[in-house]
């Protein structure tokens, strides 16, 4: 009998000792499962590092930011931005084009001609993803719009057609015979433009008269100086008019004069019309191109620069009512108020 129990006894400790170690081993299993998870979770989820670079603070280049942000939220991306404004002080910007390359960033976004072209001169190694410049080519930021070449690429802020179809429309319906342009000969962008003004209305028999400025103060007192001497003004996507609009928009609203502008919140703020683009879709664009190169699925060389996908005409209701003008069936206007 004792014989017996003591049998039963050994057989029920080593059943234990069995459950045990199988238990055991079932948890350590499920923790080292749990932790690879974790572990591969981590490696996952990466966090990146964009430095901002802007000239100066207008709505089309905040909206432009707006959209790049957007598109990296949509990507998927955790993005950590340093976002700097240069007050269009070229010293400024070409400090913080230095501070960004220094601090080593995962990429740059440069929002703007001359924030793009300090990147580029800071270093051949960060891509640079770019928007809001007119053009790239002759800024020399890229080689070809098709072939971007090295480590910049991004998104222009003119539409192939907009110039060419805003001066033959204040020529058609608008009757000007001269155009008058406030802009600063310091800004590539702005330049060339101009230029591209110039050649079209010669072309179409119009003059254009030109004052050129350096600082936002300077606007009001050039635009009067073209009083008398223009039908209207064409104020095109220069930063540093841009930024100071509202000098403009009281020197023709005094003289009772249609001032163009080359994008949609200038109408948004009083001006009277513009064939063109939201700011916000390319910088959305530059965006997409940006995740693109985060995720290593491109390089700047290997992704062409783009153009605004869509040109449309944008009339401010307001500033229609001032000039007294009518608004045709034909011309297709999307109709908008003045921002209060």
């Amino acid at each position: 009998m004792k014989s017996s129990m003591k049998k039963l006894s050994f057989l029920l400790f080593g059943l234990v000792l069995l459950l045990a170690a199988c238990g055991g081993g079932g948890n350590d299993t499920s923790e080292s499962s749990e932790n690879n998870t974790e572990n591969e979770t981590t490696e996952e989820v990466k966090n990146y590092k964009i430095g901002v670079t802007q000239i100066v603070e207008h709505p089309s280049l905040n909206a432009a930011y707006q959209g790049f942000q957007d598109a990296l939220k949509d990507a998927g991306l955790n993005v950590e931005y340093d976002y700097q404004i240069a007050q269009n002080d070229n010293s400024l910007n070409t400090q913080i084009a230095q501070n960004l390359a220094s601090a080593g960033v995962d990429l740059i976004f440069a929002n703007s001609t001359p924030s793009a072209q300090a990147a580029k001169n800071v270093t051949t190694e960060i891509p640079i993803v770019f928007t809001s410049v007119t053009d790239p080519v002759a800024a020399q930021l890229i080689d070809s719009i098709e072939s971007p070449g090295a480590n910049v690429t991004g998104t222009i802020d003119l539409h192939p057609e907009a110039i060419k179809t805003t001066v033959e429309f204040m020529k058609d319906a608008l009757d000007v015979k001269s155009i008058g342009m406030v802009y600063n000969a310091g800004e590539q962008n702005s330049v060339a433009q101009v230029n591209q003004v110039k050649e079209i209305a010669d072309s179409l028999g119009l003059k254009v008269e030109g004052a050129t400025v350096s600082q936002s103060s300077e606007i009001k007192q050039a635009a009067e100086s073209l009083i008398g001497k223009v039908d209207a003004f064409y104020i095109i996507t220069d930063n540093t008019v841009v930024s100071a609009l509202e000098s403009i928009i009281q020197v023709a609203d005094s003289n009772k004069l249609p001032l163009v502008v080359g994008e949609f919140d200038s109408v948004r703020r009083g001006g009277l019309l513009a064939f063109g683009f939201e700011y916000y879709d390319i910088g959305y664009q530059a965006g997409e191109m940006a995740a693109k190169i985060l995720k290593g699925e491109a390089t700047p060389a290997d992704i062409p620069a783009e153009y605004p996908n869509t040109l449309k005409l944008v009339m401010n209701k307001d500033a229609i009512e001032k000039l007294g003008l009518e608004v045709k069936d034909e011309w297709e206007a999307e109709l908008v108020e003045t921002q209060q």
